[in-house]
């Protein structure tokens, strides 16, 4: 198994649109947050009668015998609140201090350096143990998960190293299922399912717009499943004995593709985001740019047309967007024009006929 480049394909999948250019917090795309593979609060999505997803499901096919042992891993995001609280006066620590002490502000101003308030996030993984086909095709693998609550806070001092601020950071209670389940098909022929719930409880009293909700909710949701003594079977090209048990897979808010080095087939991708077997990232690419349907180049040169007050609230935000702009600020010449295109391969047109 190639864990590294599937890695690589899995965190672009799990950042894909976390944040979108010109990566301010205070840009309106930024502040009203779109992501794939969201899955809400069960009560949420029932509730509102939105058509906001709480389930994702996944079926894939196995070939091997019932040694095969499958694993599964699912990865999403947890959102993270973050607020900026300002005293009445400044302070030399918060252990005398209370919360009715701070009030909140959208932004700070410290020695200089903006702390605005804004959305960070954190990667979450889901990891049951691993199964044999055999112990699947029983009852139903369910394993439940729960990513607990916190609230921290953290000072800004000046330059005397008095109190003038701070960063409060709060994760809500995110809790749901993992079921696996196995059905033989053929002799050497499985089918695997894979449904993620969202079960967190919340108070059924309590209104709750999209926007509460989704700091309950699991974001950028996708599964990577490996599988050891079998393999999977592309639901894009199969066998053709194999097509009409590829045809009945049934996938919701997923899509499965084969994953890692070309021509394997021991790991499988099932991600919100549509893609085809063995994706690949550009080599010429230098990092993520978390922008939806990405383009390097252009977005990098609007990076760099970027306003010096527009990066210094980039810079003091998120550390992903500081690293972005770090990294494009510093590309070389020859890497940009490695942006500029490439080309992948030649081939000779037909000759007309005379």
């Amino acid at each position: 198994m190639n864990t590294a480049l599937v890695d690589r394909i899995a965190d672009a999948v799990l950042y894909e649109g976390y944040l979108l250019y010109p990566y301010r917090p205070s840009a309106v795309k930024n502040r009203q947050r779109w992501n794939f593979g969201v899955l809400y609060p069960q009560v949420h999505s029932e509730r509102a009668d939105s058509g906001d997803a709480w389930v994702m499901e996944t079926e894939c096919l196995v070939q091997g015998r019932l040694t095969a042992q499958v694993q599964v891993k699912v990865r999403c995001l947890q959102l993270v609140s973050r607020s900026i609280g300002e005293p009445a006066q400044p302070m030399e620590d918060l252990r005398s201090s209370g919360p009715s002490e701070f009030h909140s502000v959208d932004s700070l101003t410290v020695d200089g350096q903006v702390f605005k308030a804004c959305q960070e996030a954190v990667a979450r993984e889901i990891s049951p143990p691993p199964l044999h086909v055999n112990d699947l095709a029983k009852p139903l693998a369910r394993h439940a998960f729960q990513f607990h609550g916190e609230r921290t806070v953290e000072p800004l001092r000046d330059e005397g190293r008095q109190i003038v601020g701070v960063i409060v950071r709060e994760k809500q209670p995110v809790s749901g299922l993992v079921e696996v389940v196995a059905e033989q098909l053929g002799e050497d022929i499985f089918k695997i399912r894979v449904v993620i719930r969202n079960t967190t409880a919340l108070d059924a009293g309590d209104p709750m717009n999209r926007e509460d909700a989704l700091m309950h909710s699991m974001i950028s949701t996708h599964t990577i499943l490996g599988v050891e003594n079998g393999q999977f079977v592309s639901l894009f090209d199969p066998p053709e004995s194999i097509a009409p048990f590829a045809a009945r897979c049934q996938n919701n808010n997923a899509w499965p593709v084969l994953v890692g080095d070309d021509g394997s087939r021991d790991m499988m991708l099932s991600s919100p985001i549509i893609l085809y077997d063995y994706p690949q990232i550009a080599p010429e690419s230098p990092g993520d740019l978390f922008d939806g349907t990405e383009i390097d180049e252009i977005l990098a040169l609007r990076i760099m047309t970027m306003t010096d007050d527009e990066k210094r609230e980039v810079r003091q935000s998120d550390p992903r967007g500081r690293e972005l702009l770090e990294r494009t600020e510093t590309l070389p010449p020859e890497h940009l024009m490695k942006l500029h295109g490439v080309l992948r391969g030649l081939r000779s047109s037909p000759e007309k006929a005379s």
